[in-house]
């Protein structure tokens, strides 16, 4: 008898991302009705396993919840059909879809690929069904916006690409594996104006950030450091090896680099005492409790033994970093700060400073993340995988 080994459990890297990603879209507001209008190309509309109509030009779908938290599917304004699942499916690659919510009423989106909606706390829950390179491309715009370098481009698309993929199974538990909210990555709208970032995110394809251990990076960013970025600790108190505070120059002259918010003394004063029992009648932390100087990014307010992080203080009074300085005014507390963000890894705005001075993707990269490695994912994990041997008589 002859006996063949071969060898199993390997996937191709090219089939690895053909991938659909599920984003929860619209996860800011709860939408009890929304409009599925056509934009270009047709899609076929399916309420839980019956087709009930394809969509071509001029008509839409009109969804809304019921007294029963079921579906009321419209086409055009005749009811088909009461569900509990709706799914939109393109006829072809590439084509997109208008969501334009009617309660509440929200500006109009446009989202590539396919939609999925059910039913979840009264509510209706939106899934863009998308190809992760069109997620990818929307990502980068409403992340970066248009008119910059390809290579700034080039770096958010790697960013964003090794965020998706290592907490693509953040929403699980809901039914999707990310949101459109900043805390996932920002997702307002299928790519609009520049095809620079189509290009970038194709030419980066399949790239991610690994650390020593070939596992994938936390690939944190924000709009600006303010010239120095931020020891992740200060912000989720747990240290990332690879991260850690350094000065930055390319951001300090950029748009969101400073700022300055006046806050009442009094506002200020009950927040401190309230929450942190600060010692407002100390004869020597009394008088400092309005004034506070930063020359390097700190942890907490005044001292760390006082247990006043300044996360929370940014967080309460609505900062947009917590790298600030403060002094009394009149009866107000001034604050002038620097920066817009956390702090922790790549600054946006540095990164396209930094594009303009020509470093390429990977030099910019490994310039906020000092240690790690840029791959090809797919051809990672193909490497990675350990096959079986499977006989065949």
């Amino acid at each position: 008898m002859l006996r063949f080994f071969v060898l199993t459990g390997f996937i191709f890297p090219a089939l690895v991302f053909s991938q659909q990603m599920r984003i929860g879209v619209l996860r800011d507001y709860s939408v009890q009705q929304i409009v599925f209008d056509y934009s270009d190309g047709s899609y076929n509309v399916f309420g839980d396993t019956t087709l009930y109509a394809t969509l071509l030009p001029s008509e839409f779908a009109d969804l809304s919840v019921t007294n029963e938290n079921r579906i009321s599917l419209k086409i055009g304004v005749k009811e088909v059909a009461v569900v509990s699942k709706v799914v939109l499916v393109a006829t072809r690659l590439n084509q997109s879809l208008i969501y334009a919510t009617k309660s509440p009423v929200t500006r109009e989106r446009k989202y590539k690929d396919d939609v999925e909606i059910t039913v979840q706390n009264g509510a209706l829950t939106i899934v863009n069904l998308v190809d992760i390179n069109n997620y990818l491309s929307g990502v980068v715009e409403s992340e970066g916006g248009g008119g910059r370098e390809i290579e700034y481009y080039k770096v958010q698309a790697l960013m964003s690409r090794t965020y998706a993929l290592k907490y693509k199974n953040r929403h699980q538990k809901e039914g999707f594996d990310l949101c459109d909210r900043t805390h996932c990555q920002a997702y307002h709208n299928q790519l609009r104006l520049n095809p620079m970032i189509d290009s970038a995110v194709m030419k980066t394809e399949g790239m991610v950030m690994v650390d020593q251990n070939n596992d994938l990076v936390d690939a944190y960013f924000h709009a600006n450091c303010g010239g120095q970025t931020s020891e992740p600790d200060y912000v989720w108190n747990n240290k990332i090896p690879y991260l850690s505070t350094f000065k930055d120059t390319f951001c300090i002259y950029t748009k969101q680099a400073t700022w300055e918010k006046r806050i009442p003394q009094t506002e200020w004063m009950e927040y401190l005492v309230t929450t942190f029992h600060y010692p407002v009648n100390d004869s020597v932390l009394g008088p400092m409790i309005y004034t506070f100087n930063q020359p390097d990014r700190y942890a907490f307010y005044q001292y760390p033994w006082l247990g006043i992080p300044l996360r929370d203080i940014r967080e309460h009074f609505n900062l947009k970093s917590t790298f600030f300085n403060c002094y009394p005014e009149g009866t107000d507390v001034v604050l002038r700060g620097r920066g817009y963000g956390h702090g922790v890894g790549l600054c946006q705005e540095g990164a396209m400073k930094m594009a303009k001075y020509g470093f390429n993707y990977v030099q910019i990269a490994l310039y906020y993340f000092p240690g790690v490695k840029v791959v090809n994912y797919p051809e990672q994990q193909y490497f990675n995988q350990r096959p079986k041997i499977a006989e065949i008589d």
